[in-house]
Formats: C-alpha cells, structure tokens, sequence
C-alpha cells in the first residue's frame, strides 16, 4: 500500500512538472553545459520525468515494480542530461529517449530472471520484442502453428530460429533451481545441477585461448592509438562494445550525419588494419 501510494505521488509531481519552450531548455542546457549550473540541470530533468513514467509504464508487463523502472528510467535521464549539447539544436526529449530506454532494458534484462536471456543486440531485440510480435501475429486471420510463428518472430527480427524457440520458453517458463532434486530423494537422485553438460573449452584450451586472448588486445589497444578521438568514440560503440550503437544514434549523439559517421568508421577500420597488420597479419584477415 505504501509503494503503492509512493508510485502515485511521483507520477503526481511528474505529470505537474512544467513544460520548458525550446528557448528556456536550450538556455538552461547552456547554463548547465557552460557554468556547470546543478539547478539548471535538475530542472530540465524534471521536466521531462513525464516521459520517463510514460516509458516505465511500457515496460510493466515484465512483472517488475513501477518505482523501479522510474528510478532507472531517472537514471537514464540524468545522463542524458550531463551529455547533451544545446549546440545541436536538437530537442532534449528526443536526446533523452535513448538513454532512459537503454537505461530501463537493462535493468530488466538484469532482474526480470536469475537467467540470463543474451546480452547481444539481437537477442535484447529478441527478448523485448517477442511478446508483442507473437500478440500480432495470435490476432491475425490466419491460424498459425507455434513453428510458423516462430519462423515469421525470426525473420522479423533476423535472429535463428532456435534463438526463437529457446527464448519464447524462458518467457513462458518459471526459473527452476539447479538445486531441485531429480528423480527421486536428495540422496539417491542428486539435483539438476548434476546432469548438466559443459560446454567449456578443456583446460589447455583455456590456457591456449587466455594467451591468445591477451596478446590480440595488447595489439589491438596499441593499433587504436592511431585513431582520432572521434574515431576512437565510433569504433568503440560500434564495434567495441556488446550492443552497437547505430550509425544513426552516433550521428545524433556527435552531432554529423549517420553517412558522416559511417565513413569516419571505415576510415578508423582502415587505419586498425594497417596497424594490426605490422604486428600480426593473420589477426588483420580475421577481421573482413
């Protein structure tokens, strides 16, 4: 009853937050980017807590407490608000959205199952995705079979059909323990953690690949010293990191065009493969 009492307040002090006009954010920006004004910071943020409760809102089917998601979603905001630059001319709503949804999936991915359903971008995409598009495709006149809806989800999202059909059973299923017993007592059918199969490397592979593993980033930090700051910036969202970011979400985040940022991208690609190449060609081919 008090959470839920909370929950409407805050929703109560979100929505009764003013709008700001383009003038006064962009002034406010100003003063938050040039005199390192707090206030002025606070103040855009809040202003725009609106649209993180109108976010949090979506993500509710996930089974996780309102309160959450905002203090995510509010999170989200305020790094959206440390990064923004008034230069652009850009709307800070439409800066913000990003982070605060970047901000909420992966609270989410990180509490919605002591599983982990993938970290990849395709399967965040998988994960956040699935249920809507089986909903559709459910409503449809047509009658489809569990695989077609499975095979048209796939296609869709451009993921396997397998990472499909794995993910709609976590989404379906409760976690189980691994220490649940298996046929019969504790003492005479052991737990599931028992029949589990390994997928690990064997331990000289392990050894193989840590020594392999070290020497290609040594390479590979020396190499990005060639780079500019901003094509360091690029290629480290772009192909440094779990979920790349989009020529498009760079070309917002930088200020240029999505074309601007995909060809300082290849020019950065270019200078890593003369630079990695002095020091281990095959490493170079490895990377078309």
């Amino acid at each position: 009853m008090k959470t839920l009492t909370a929950d409407r307040r805050m929703i109560k002090i979100a929505m009764d937050a003013p709008y700001l006009e383009r003038d006064e954010e962009h002034a406010l920006a100003e003063a938050w980017r040039n005199d390192n004004d707090q206030e002025a910071r606070n103040k855009i943020a809040m202003s725009h807590m609106r649209l993180v409760i109108a976010m949090a809102a979506k993500f509710r089917s996930f089974g996780l407490p309102m309160g959450d998601l905002v203090q995510e979603g509010h999170i989200g905001l305020l790094e959206a608000a440390a990064r923004f630059e008034p230069s652009r001319e850009v709307r800070f709503s439409t800066y913000a959205t990003w982070w605060i949804r970047a901000s909420m999936q992966d609270y989410v991915l990180r509490n919605w199952s002591i599983v982990r359903g993938g970290t990849s971008s395709a399967q965040k995409a998988l994960f956040f995705n699935l249920r809507r598009l089986r909903a559709r495709l459910a409503q449809g006149d047509r009658q489809l079979t569990s695989q077609a809806m499975h095979e048209e989800i796939a296609a869709a999202l451009g993921v396997s059909l397998a990472d499909v059909q794995t993910m709609d059973a976590r989404l379906s299923g409760n976690d189980a323990s691994l220490q649940a017993p298996v046929g019969g007592s504790d003492s005479e059918g052991g737990v599931r953690l028992d029949f589990l199969a390994s997928d690990a490397p064997l331990p000289d592979e392990q050894v193989s690949d840590m020594i392999d593993g070290e020497r290609a980033r040594r390479w590979l930090n020396i190499a990005l010293e060639e780079l500019s700051e901003r094509e360091m910036k690029i290629i480290r969202a772009r192909r440094l990191t779990e979920e790349g970011a989009t020529l498009e979400e760079l070309g917002l985040a930088l200020g240029i065009s999505k074309e601007r940022v995909r060809q300082i991208e290849t020019r950065a690609l270019e200078k890593l493969r003369v630079a990695l190449n002095a020091k281990a060609p095959a490493l170079t081919a490895a990377m078309h």
